[in-house]
């Protein structure tokens, strides 16, 4: 895979990672399982720098 590809494909992947967590955190709230909400609110607020340096590591890279 060409570098640009694969830094799509890590950007998709946390992409879907933030829905999921996201998706997961509101099934849990509406169950009041607070803990577990504050748990993938953490993981969310993590996943974003992590974006941000995978975006900024690609738009690096000469193709």
């Amino acid at each position: 895979m060409k570098h640009k590809f694969v830094g799509v494909a890590i950007l998709c992947a946390i992409l879907m990672l933030n829905i999921i967590f996201t998706q997961y955190m509101v099934h849990q709230f509406f169950y009041e399982n607070y803990v577990n909400v504050l748990i993938f609110c953490g993981l969310n607020i993590v996943l974003f720098p992590i974006a941000i340096y995978s975006y900024n590591k690609m738009k690096n890279v000469k193709a």
